[in-house]
C-alpha cells in the first residue's frame, strides 16, 4: 500500500494517481501512430481518449482519435489503409444534429456507431462500403460518432441504446 509521512495513502488518491499516470499516456501518444499511412488526418487536438461501451459482456473500450474541427472531420478515416483493432476515430459536433458520412475516399470498411449528446448509442451503420459517396446515417440525432474497423460492432456486440464513456476530457466546442 502506498504511503504519505508515515501514513496510508487514502484509497482516492491512489486511484486519482493511477488515473492521472493513464491520462498522461494517452495524451502523450501521438494519434498518426494509429495508421501506418504518411497521410494520416490530424485531429485538432492531437488528443486519444479511451471510448467505453457498456456491453452485456461487460466494458468495451476503443482508443480513438478526437477530432473536433470541419477540415478534421470532413477528412475522417480518408486514405487510412488500416485501422488497428480496437481503436477509432471519434467525430465530436458541437450540438445534437442528423448526421451523415460518406466513404469518399475511404479504403477500408467501417462500422460508424452514432452516439447521442447523453452518451447512448442512437444506433450503428455496420461494414460501410468503402469509396463510395453513399449517404450513411440512422434516424435522429447524434453529436458523436465514432468510427471503428468493420465488423467491430457484431464482434463487441455494441447496439443501440448502450451507455458510453468518454475516460478524458472532450475539447470544448
Amino acid at each position: 500500500m502506498f504511503r504519505m509521512h508515515g501514513q496510508r495513502a487514502a484509497p482516492q488518491f491512489v486511484i486519482l494517481l493511477i488515473a492521472a499516470v493513464i491520462f498522461s499516456a494517452c495524451v502523450a501518444q501521438n494519434p498518426k501512430s494509429l495508421s501506418d499511412s504518411s497521410t494520416a488526418p490530424e485531429s485538432s487536438t492531437e488528443l486519444l481518449t479511451p471510448v467505453i461501451f457498456d456491453t452485456d459482456r461487460g466494458p468495451v473500450q476503443f482508443l480513438s482519435e478526437v477530432v473536433d474541427t470541419p477540415a478534421g472531420r470532413q477528412k475522417g478515416l480518408m486514405f487510412r489503409e488500416s485501422l488497428p483493432e480496437k481503436t477509432g476515430m471519434l467525430f465530436v459536433f458541437p450540438n445534437e444534429a442528423q448526421r451523415s458520412f460518406w466513404m469518399r475516399n475511404t479504403l477500408i470498411p467501417l462500422d460508424m456507431i452514432f452516439i447521442k449528446s447523453d452518451k447512448t448509442v442512437l444506433g450503428i451503420v455496420e461494414n460501410a462500403e468503402p469509396r463510395t459517396d453513399s449517404s450513411r446515417s440512422v434516424p435522429g440525432a447524434s453529436q458523436y460518432v465514432l468510427e471503428l474497423i468493420g465488423g467491430s460492432a457484431q464482434n463487441y456486440r455494441l447496439q443501440a441504446g448502450q451507455s458510453v464513456k468518454f475516460v478524458t476530457v472532450l475539447p470544448e466546442q
